[in-house]
C-alpha cells in the first residue's frame, strides 16, 4: 500500500470513528476493500457498504470515500425529516400545488406530496419547503444532525444543489445508519415515515430503501444512498460517481447482487 493509500485509509478510519463509532478503536474497525474495479471502469467513484449486524465496513476507493461532495437530491432524506420535525409539512401525504412553471422533467410538472416529490425527485417541492422552514431552523437542524459540513451559505433553497453543503460517502453511511436505528435527534415517528418514503423495492428476501441524487448542471456527480434489509441483517450504503444518480444506483445494485446481499 503506497503512502497515498495509507493516508486515505487512516482518514477513513478516523472519519468513521468521529462520525459516531467512538467506542470502536481504530485497530478494531473492521474495514475491508470492496473489489469493484470492473463496475467503476466507466467512471470514477466510490462505494461504502456497512453490515449493521457485525459492524464490518467495505470500501471501494478509500481516498474518495472521505471526500466531501454536494449531496444533490440525496439531501431530500434529511430535508424531509427536518420538514416533518419543524411542521413545515404535516405528513408524507401533504400536497403542494404545482405553480405552473414547466420544468425539465414532466413528472415534476404536477402537484406533489412530500412522498411523491421524493420519489420523483421534484426539486421545486423541497425548495418551497426549505423557504417555509427558514434559514435559522434549517441551520439549527443540520447542526443537530451533524450532516456534512452543515454549510447553508449557498442560499436557503439552493445550498444542497451544487453549492455550499457537502458530505462524504462515509458520512452518508453514518447518517443512514442512525436513521435505520432511529437514533437521530428527531421524533421516531418522523424517522419511520422517511424510511417508509424511501422504499424502492420490496421482495420476499429483502426491502430496498434508497435515494438518488444528480448534479443537473452537468451530470458530473451522481449519488445513490440508502439501506437494504434482509432476513439476516441490514446493510447501509453510499455510492457516488462522476456521472448520474442512475449510474450510481446501477453500480450499487450490481454490487449488492454480486455479494449475494439480495439473497440473504
Amino acid at each position: 500500500m503506497n503512502v497515498r493509500r495509507t493516508a486515505a485509509f487512516l482518514l477513513l478510519s478516523v472519519a468513521m470513528i468521529l462520525a459516531g463509532t467512538g467506542t470502536i478503536h481504530a485497530e478494531q474497525q473492521k474495514t475491508k476493500e470492496l473489489r469493484l474495479g470492473e463496475l467503476f471502469k466507466e467512471t470514477e467513484g466510490t462505494m461504502v457498504l456497512k453490515n449493521l449486524k457485525n459492524e464490518k465496513v467495505y470500501v471501494y476507493n478509500e481516498e474518495r470515500s472521505t471526500e466531501r461532495l454536494t449531496p444533490e437530491s440525496t439531501f431530500k432524506v434529511p430535508h424531509a425529516l427536518i420538514g416533518l420535525e419543524t411542521m413545515a409539512v404535516r405528513d408524507e401525504y401533504e400536497v403542494k400545488r404545482w405553480d405552473g412553471v414547466v420544468r425539465e422533467f414532466e413528472s415534476w410538472n404536477r402537484d406533489h406530496s412530500l412522498a411523491s416529490a421524493m420519489r420523483e425527485s421534484a426539486i421545486w417541492f423541497y425548495q418551497d419547503m426549505a423557504r417555509d422552514i427558514g434559514k435559522a431552523r434549517m441551520q439549527e437542524n443540520l447542526q443537530k444532525l451533524a450532516y456534512g459540513n452543515q454549510d447553508i451559505s449557498g442560499g436557503v433553497d439552493t445550498f444542497w444543489l451544487d453549492s455550499s453543503l457537502k458530505i462524504s460517502a462515509v458520512e452518508q453511511v453514518h447518517f443512514m445508519e442512525k436513521l435505520v436505528r432511529e437514533e437521530l435527534p428527531f421524533e421516531e415517528r418522523h424517522q419511520k415515515t422517511v424510511k417508509r418514503m424511501m422504499i424502492q423495492d420490496e421482495q420476499d428476501d429483502y426491502t430496498l430503501h434508497g435515494k438518488t441524487g444528480t448534479r443537473l448542471s452537468d451530470l458530473g456527480l451522481g449519488w445513490y444512498v440508502g439501506f437494504i434489509k434482509t432476513d439476516k441483517t441490514t446493510w447501509v450504503f453510499a455510492v457516488n460517481v462522476n456521472g448520474s444518480g442512475t449510474t450510481a444506483k446501477n453500480i450499487a445494485l450490481e454490487a449488492l447482487n454480486r455479494r449475494n446481499i439480495m439473497k440473504e
